[in-house]
Parts: C-alpha cells; sequence; structure tokens
C-alpha cells in the first residue's frame, strides 16, 4: 500500500510527541461555537510545524492549505467535470461537548488516556496534525490540493457550522472529504444520518396549585406531547435505520405553582431521506394536535443536519473501498457503516466523504472517556497509509 520504511520511522520517532499533543489539546476547553483557544493553539502548531498556508476562518476552522492551486472563476466551477476538482480535504474537529470554559480534567496511566472528549476528538486531531506534517515538513509533492482542518461545531447543536463553512468556501473544488472521528479503527461511515433537532416549548395559563387548581399544566401537555412522541412508529424500509429522542425536559415554576411553561430538546433521525420526511410530519401531527386543544406549542427547530444527496455511486465507492482497504493494510477488519458526522455536508453536497477513527476509545460523551495508548501509533500508520495515497 502506501506506508513506506520512512513513514514507519517517522511513526516510532513522533510518538511520544503525540502524546504530548494530546495532552496539551484535550485540557484546552472548546465547547461548540466557543472553540477560540484550541483554534488558537491549533493554528500556532501549523505554523510551527511547517505549514506555510494556514488562517482561521470566520467559524473557528484552523485551515492549514498545502499546494492548494488559486481559485479559478466561479463560473468555471459549473463546467467542471468531478474529477477535475482540484481539492481534497482533511479534517478533525477541535470541539467537545461538555460546555466546561475551565481546563478539562486531563489524567492518565500506563494503558489510558482519560479526560472529557479525548476521544471525541482531540486523539483523533492530534493524529490528523501529527500525519499531515510528515508530508509538508518534507514536501512530499500532492496530486492535488490538500486542506488539513481543526474544524468548529460539530457536536451537537454546533449543527456541524464549521465543515458547513468549509464546503460553501471551498465545495466547488473539492474532490473528496474524509474525516478523522470516533472511538473505533475500524468503522468506515460511507452514508450519512441526517437530524432534525427541536427545542419545544408548552404555554398555559398556569397558577397557583391550591387557589387556582384545575387551570392547565404545560407539564403535563409537554408529557402528553413527550408521551404520543414515544407512539411513533418508525419506517419500516429495508436497509435503513430511523430513531427518535427527547433528551431534555424543563419547566415549572416550584412544587406549589401549576406549571405555566415547560420545555425540550428531541430529535429524530435516519440515513434516509424519505424515512427523515416521513418522521418531520409526524412529529408536527403531534405538535398540531396539541395546538388544537387550545394549547400554545412553540417549536424552533435549533439543528439540522442533511442525509446524503447525489454522489456518484462510482467515485463514492471507490473512495469507501480504499478507507476500508487502508482499515485492513493495519491489521483491522473493517465495519461500513452509517453514521452523524462532518461528513454528512459535504455528501449532501455530491461530494464523495468518509469518516474513520484513528484511536480505539471507550467512554464517548461521558466524562470518563479514555484513550487507549496502544492504538496510537495503529491509528498513526492507519492516517497515515489514507493520507499517502494522495502523496507522490
Amino acid at each position: 500500500m502506501y506506508l513506506n520504511d520512512e513513514m514507519t520511522a517517522y511513526i516510532e520517532e513522533n510518538l511520544e510527541e503525540l502524546k504530548q499533543l494530546i495532552r496539551e489539546l484535550a485540557v484546552i476547553p472548546a465547547p461548540s461555537h466557543h472553540e477560540e483557544l484550541r483554534a488558537e493553539f491549533c493554528e500556532k502548531w501549523f505554523r510551527t510545524n511547517g505549514f506555510e498556508d494556514v488562517h482561521t476562518d470566520e467559524a473557528l476552522n484552523v485551515i492549514a492549505a498545502y499546494g492548494v492551486p488559486a481559485a479559478r472563476s466561479p463560473e468555471a466551477f459549473g463546467r467542471e467535470r468531478a474529477g477535475d476538482r482540484d481539492i481534497v480535504a482533511f479534517s478533525a474537529h477541535t470541539d467537545v461537548v461538555f460546555p466546561d470554559t475551565e481546563p478539562l480534567l486531563f489524567r492518565e496511566d500506563a494503558e489510558r488516556f482519560y479526560c472529557p472528549g479525548v476521544c471525541d476528538d482531540t486523539a483523533n486531531l492530534a493524529v490528523l496534525m501529527m500525519a499531515a506534517r510528515y508530508f509538508v515538513q518534507r514536501k512530499i509533492p500532492a496530486h492535488c490540493g490538500m486542506l488539513f482542518i481543526a474544524n468548529s461545531c460539530e457536536e451537537g447543536l454546533g449543527n456541524l457550522k464549521g465543515i458547513r463553512e468549509i464546503v460553501r468556501t471551498y465545495g466547488a473544488r473539492m474532490r473528496e472529504h474524509i474525516s478523522f472521528d470516533g472511538p473505533s479503527l475500524r468503522h468506515v461511515v460511507a452514508n450519512a444520518v441526517g437530524s432534525h433537532r427541536y427545542r419545544v416549548t408548552v404555554r398555559t395559563e398556569g397558577g397557583h396549585s391550591y387557589g387556582a387548581f384545575g387551570n392547565r399544566n404545560a407539564i403535563r401537555y409537554l408529557a402528553g406531547i413527550i408521551d404520543s412522541i414515544y407512539q411513533i412508529r418508525v419506517p419500516d424500509k429495508e436497509g435503513t435505520k430511523t430513531t427518535y429522542n427527547v433528551g431534555t425536559v424543563e419547566g415549572g415554576t416550584s412544587v406549589n405553582t401549576i406549571a405555566q411553561e415547560a420545555s425540550m430538546l428531541c430529535e429524530y433521525r435516519s440515513d434516509d431521506r424519505e424515512c427523515l420526511r416521513m418522521m418531520e410530519n409526524a412529529f408536527a401531527e403531534i405538535f398540531d394536535a396539541y395546538r388544537a386543544m387550545g394549547v400554545e406549542v412553540e417549536v424552533e427547530r435549533v439543528g439540522e443536519r442533511p442525509c446524503t444527496g447525489e454522489v456518484d455511486p462510482a467515485r463514492h465507492e471507490e473512495l469507501i473501498a480504499r478507507m476500508e482497504d487502508a482499515v485492513r493494510a493495519v491489521g483491522v477488519e473493517p465495519l461500513r457503516m452509517s453514521s452523524s458526522t462532518d461528513c454528512n455536508i459535504p455528501l449532501s453536497e455530491g461530494i464523495p466523504a468518509s469518516c474513520i477513527g484513528v484511536v480505539t476509545a471507550e467512554g464517548c460523551h461521558t466524562r470518563e472517556e479514555w484513550v487507549e495508548i496502544a492504538s496510537l501509533p495503529v491509528g498513526m500508520r492507519l492516517a497515515m497509509e489514507v493520507m499517502g495515497y494522495y502523496f507522490d
């Protein structure tokens, strides 16, 4: 394949530096929409490690470009064939699900690194940075322009803001997009799981629990909406998966107050666009039914992730097969799957994309999250195997 003796030596010689990079990155707080400190760290790191064309955009994406040709006129993009597109993007996200604005707690033992967000996506990002450095410092020619991106706002209500900006800026020129994300070396994401996320607020007249007994309680009606959601039968379409969830509930004033307001965050997901539309209709029917009872139901869509769009099947399959071959090359049997990742955006725009993990980890989205230290050299081999395809 593409991993040679010099790459293997680089991995062995720089393993301790990779570990230290993870330690330094992991403690930097980076809630979605507030990744400033990590962006600053990443931009400085790229600049001091041989990357000459580095900038941070308005969405807080840190973009290290290598061999990217000057942009042609916008009119030319529409005339290009897909094979003529001149940029490949690699990304890993800087944000974590945790709202902390103080340094995150990091600890380690002989086998693991522990820290909130350490696998999702800190260690994956560190591997991307170290792997990219090998090619850039040696000025190895690439077959096309390369973007190495530490992107913002992948998690939750970040709503893929960072990668949306990348596709808006470079999408017409992007040949492929590869994301490093997730807790497994074997997962190869081939299809996007789309989702719609809502904040639903119910309002009633409320009142004193004794003096106004009988008035409508917003909590009761919100509970009814939740119960109705959990009676939805998800679409039964072969080869697809559709889910729903109520994630948070809040409301009320006190134990002796009939609640005037209650709200929730909820979502539905599917890896099929038709099924996603069916869930949208089912949720809307429930909301309308409660409005028909005279209850105020305010629905705000706070997140939307698209499913896979019209991607050229042959080009996309070639990319996925290449990712699977790279995983096998490091001694792991790949598992092709659907998932919700930064790849949703390029896939929705017809750009072949895949997401792989370059660490082994568990506990994602918990404060007990950990990364297996022994997986780091394997992950580096995988990352450099994938990147090596694009270089001489």
